[in-house]
């Protein structure tokens, strides 16, 4: 069973499982379940997915319940009138805050703008040599994204030297082994941690917010944040 955060008669949220597939895709032919089916067959009902997530992504996942609804919906992601928050766990010492403003080339080889905020929230130091260092450093940070490319916060914090721990193809593979064999940890450390938007419906303010996974969780613990 999905966990759903939020529940009316136009709109549903869940807190999607890392590796979850929102809906179908050709480049993940292997598979068998989709965030779209399991809500439809949970509810009894269609959905429409308002948004997406990548497939490693966990998080707020918000539908809509009716093609009117989904229509608003998207057009305010297209005004970028949501605001979207998300956690990662990261390579390094990130600074205190900053912008990532970088142009992000899409499947038809177009540039396109991208800008994404950050914000440190926790830093931390374990004694576990890692690439010529006695130590490995991490950070927690908080992230918005202001534009909605595909994979754009991952690519954003490669960029950066700061790639999310458990991301592939754009991660650092030293460190994903490391946590694979310290942890047996595989997951993509990537949350979104809160949706704001007003409702197309009701016009109320609304702020839908998910806990982190398990594995998340785990994480955490081990860095002691």
């Amino acid at each position: 069973m999905l966990h759903i955060l939020h529940s009316d008669d136009h709109l549903v949220a869940i807190n999607k499982p890392h590796g979850l597939l929102v809906h179908k895709s050709m480049i993940a032919a292997d598979a068998s379940e989709f965030a779209i089916q399991l809500l439809r067959d949970q509810l009894g009902r269609r959905v429409y997915p308002a948004h997406r997530l990548d497939r490693k992504t966990a998080g707020v996942l918000l539908f809509a319940l009716d093609h009117e609804t989904d229509s608003l919906m998207q057009q305010q992601f297209m005004r970028h009138e949501t605001v979207k928050v998300y956690h990662a766990i990261v390579r390094g010492f990130m600074d205190e805050e900053g912008v990532i403003d970088y142009p992000l080339v899409n499947e038809k080889g177009q540039s396109q703008e991208a800008v994404t905020h950050y914000r440190r929230l926790k830093t931390a130091e374990l004694e576990i040599p890692s690439s010529g260092f006695n130590t490995s450093r991490f950070s927690l940070v908080e992230v918005r994204p202001l534009t909605g490319r595909m994979h754009q916060i991952r690519k954003h914090l490669a960029h950066v030297f700061h790639p999310i721990i458990g991301d592939r193809p754009h991660g650092c593979n030293k460190q994903n082994r490391l946590f694979l064999e310290h942890w047996n940890h595989n997951d993509m450390l990537l949350h979104a941690v809160s949706l704001e938007f007003t409702h197309p419906v009701s016009g109320e303010k609304l702020k839908i917010t998910a806990s982190y996974q398990d594995s998340f969780q785990h994480i955490m613990k081990v860095m002691g944040f």
